[in-house]
């Protein structure tokens, strides 16, 4: 006897709340996704590695930075879902719609956080387009959830300009 309940896929789920456009809102979210995950990984990386002078401010607002990712993965993930598309599942997959670039091995301090800062306004300025693109497809719940994460990638930019501030 076969157990069939394991072999069920996600697929296309219809959405009837309202929201237009679900197939396409969903690639974007996506894209934000890869974007966030490319950033944990790389800000996770950075954590481990950062020396000198800075180590200890680093370390600390890295190890906030990627908890505070590695959570927004799993929402904006599961939004993809609510929206009825299943969300990517390999990281061959994140990469090739990521807009932020993979580590190139051991940098210094000051390129890891010229690299963090890159990689949250590349983050912030998907998140707006993608919020923008939410609200046009009148989908309150997704812009919400990506307007808060632009607030995160925005502040985050911030703090790591402030580290290196003559």
């Amino acid at each position: 006897m076969r157990n069939t309940v394991l072999e069920i896929k996600p697929g296309v789920e219809p959405l009837n709340t309202g929201v237009e456009n679900t197939r396409k809102l969903a690639t974007t979210v996506a894209a934000c996704l890869a974007d966030t995950y490319l950033l944990l990984v790389k800000t996770q990386a950075y954590h481990w590695n950062i020396v000198g002078p800075l180590f200890h401010s680093v370390h600390t607002i890295t190890e906030e930075q990627y908890g505070n990712l590695f959570k927004a993965v799993d929402e904006i993930a599961e939004r993809i879902r609510a929206l009825g598309h299943p969300a990517p599942t390999s990281f061959s997959e994140l990469i090739a719609i990521s807009g932020i670039d993979e580590s190139k091995g051991v940098a210094t301090g000051e390129e890891m956080i010229a690299d963090l800062v890159k990689g949250h306004e590349c983050a912030a300025r998907r998140f707006r387009e993608a919020a923008e693109q939410a609200d046009m497809n009148r989908d309150i719940v997704t812009a919400d959830m990506l307007t808060a994460r632009m607030a995160f990638h925005e502040k985050s930019v911030w703090m790591l300009k402030a580290l290196m501030a003559n």
